[in-house]
C-alpha cells in the first residue's frame, strides 16, 4: 500500500514557487460548486475586480487562464499574433527566448535583439529596434528571474502606443512583489502567474488585456462546431484551448461553455488576491523592498558579492555569484538535506555560475531572510568556502532594527 502523501517542511527561498499563504490553503479545502452556480459566478466577477487593482488597469478584462504562467502567455501570444505577423522580442535572460519560440509556433515572423545576461536593454535601443522593424507586436519580460535584472518598460510602452504597436509583457515574476502599472506604462496586454509573488499555489495564470487587444480576438473569434456547426472564420485562432475570443465569454456575462473552470485553484487565487487587497499594495511592495534590503545586506556582510547591474536588480531576486572553488550544487543540496532551506541554480550560461534566491509573496518574511542567510553561510563552510562567520544574520539585524518599517511588517 501507498503511504500517505507527507512531504518535509521546507523554506522555499527560490524564484517560484513560493511557499503559499496559510489562508490561501485554508481556501482550497472549500466544498466544490458548480461552475455555474450564481454563487461561483460571483467569485468569479469578485476576481475579475481584484485583478484590475492587483494590475493597476481599468481593462475591463482581467481574468486567469487556467494552467501556469507559461498557458496565459502562449495564450495571448496565440490569439493575437497570426501566421507573417512580425513580432520584435528583446531578449535579457532565458524567458525573453521563451516569448520568441511561442511567437515562431504561432508563425510569426520574428526579430529578436540581445543584451548580455545580466543587464537590461537602454529603453531608446528598443524603441530604435521597433522603429526599424515595424513589428505588430513587442513581446518583453520584465523581470528576468534567470538573471534577477528587471527591465524598464515606460518609454517602450509611450512608443509603441503612439506607433500603434501592441505591446506584450510577461510580468510573471514581478507582479504582486514590486510596482506594475499597466494602464500609465501604456502595456497592451500582461501574464503574471500564481506561484511568485501572489503566494498561491502553481495553477493559475492571470492576464489582463485592453480594447486594442479584445478588438483582434473578436476579429479572429470562432465558437467550436460542439456550441456553433455553422461558425467559420479563416483567421480563427490555431488553439481550442488558449482561444482567449472564447475564454473571455465564459467570463462575461454570456457563460460560454468552453471548459470546466478550476474550481479550488480560483477559490485560491481570490482568496490570494483578497489578501492583496488587505496588505495594500504599496505597503506590499515596501515590505519586499525592506526584506530584500536585508538579505542583500547579509550576504555582503558575509564576503559575497551579487551578480547583474545593480541598476536593474529586482526587489525580489537576488543572484550570488557562487565562490571560486566552491560547488554550487553541493551547497544547495546541503542546505535542502540538513536545514529544509531551498534556494535555486540557473540556466544556459549561467548555469553554476550564480545562485538565486527569491524573496516573494509569503516566503518574503523576516525569519525567512535569518533562515537563507544562516543555512548559507554553514552550507559555505562546509565545502571549503570562506565566509565572515556570525556577520551575515547581524547584518540583516541591523537592517530590520533601523528601519522605520520593521515595527508593522513582518
Amino acid at each position: 500500500m501507498l503511504q500517505e502523501l507527507n512531504p518535509s517542511l521546507r523554506t522555499l527561498m527560490t524564484p517560484g514557487p513560493v511557499e503559499a499563504e496559510p489562508r490561501v490553503l485554508r481556501a482550497m479545502t472549500i466544498p466544490i460548486i458548480g461552475q455555474f452556480d450564481p454563487e461561483f459566478l460571483r467569485i468569479m466577477d469578485e476576481t475579475m475586480e481584484l485583478l484590475r487593482q492587483l494590475f493597476q488597469t481599468e481593462n475591463h478584462w482581467a481574468y486567469s487562464v487556467d494552467g501556469t504562467s507559461r498557458s496565459g502567455i502562449e495564450a495571448v501570444l496565440c490569439s493575437i499574433i497570426e501566421p507573417g505577423d512580425k513580432v520584435l522580442v528583446p531578449i535579457f535572460g532565458r524567458f525573453g527566448h521563451l516569448l520568441a519560440e511561442i511567437a515562431y509556433r504561432c508563425g510569426a515572423d520574428v526579430t529578436k535583439m540581445e543584451c548580455e545576461w545580466g543587464t537590461a536593454f537602454d529603453q531608446e535601443k528598443i524603441i530604435a529596434e521597433i522603429k526599424r522593424v515595424s513589428p505588430k507586436v513587442v513581446a518583453l519580460v520584465h523581470g528576468e528571474t534567470s538573471t534577477g535584472i528587471m527591465q524598464p518598460l515606460d518609454g517602450i510602452g509611450k512608443f509603441c502606443r503612439e506607433n500603434d504597436v501592441l505591446f506584450v509583457v510577461d510580468g510573471v515574476a514581478t507582479i504582486g512583489g514590486t510596482d506594475f502599472k499597466t494602464d500609465e506604462w501604456n502595456i497592451d496586454a500582461v501574464i503574471t502567474g500564481t506561484q511568485k509573488c501572489l503566494g498561491v499555489p502553481t495553477g493559475m495564470a492571470p492576464i489582463t488585456y485592453n480594447d486594442r487587444v479584445e478588438k483582434i480576438l473578436l476579429e479572429r473569434r470562432k465558437i467550436e462546431q460542439g456550441l456553433d456547426i455553422s461558425s467559420s472564420n479563416p483567421r480563427r485562432i490555431q488553439s481550442n484551448y488558449f482561444d482567449l475570443s472564447q475564454i473571455q465569454e465564459y467570463w462575461s456575462p454570456k457563460r460560454l461553455n468552453h471548459h470546466t473552470e478550476a474550481t479550488t485553484m480560483l477559490y485560491a487565487l481570490r482568496e490570494g488576491l483578497r489578501i492583496i487587497h488587505e496588505e495594500g499594495l504599496q505597503n506590499r511592495f515596501d515590505r519586499h523592498k525592506l526584506h530584500e534590503k536585508a538579505l542583500v545586506e547579509g550576504l555582503k556582510a558575509m564576503g559575497l558579492s551579487l551578480f547583474g547591474d545593480p541598476r536593474y536588480k529586482m526587489p525580489i531576486v537576488t543572484c550570488i555569484n557562487i565562490p571560486e572553488g566552491v560547488n554550487g550544487d553541493a551547497v544547495r543540496f546541503t542546505m535542502v538535506k540538513e536545514f529544509g532551506v531551498e534556494i535555486a541554480s540557473t540556466f544556459g550560461s549561467l548555469a553554476g555560475k550564480i545562485w538565486r534566491i527569491g524573496s516573494m509573496g509569503f516566503s518574503c518574511r523576516k525569519e525567512n531572510i535569518f533562515r537563507v542567510l544562516s543555512a548559507l553561510e554553514a552550507a559555505i563552510y562546509r565545502h571549503g568556502g570562506k565566509v565572515n562567520a556570525g556577520a551575515a544574520v547581524q547584518a540583516a539585524l541591523d537592517v530590520y532594527e533601523e528601519s522605520t518599517l520593521a515595527v508593522s511588517i513582518k
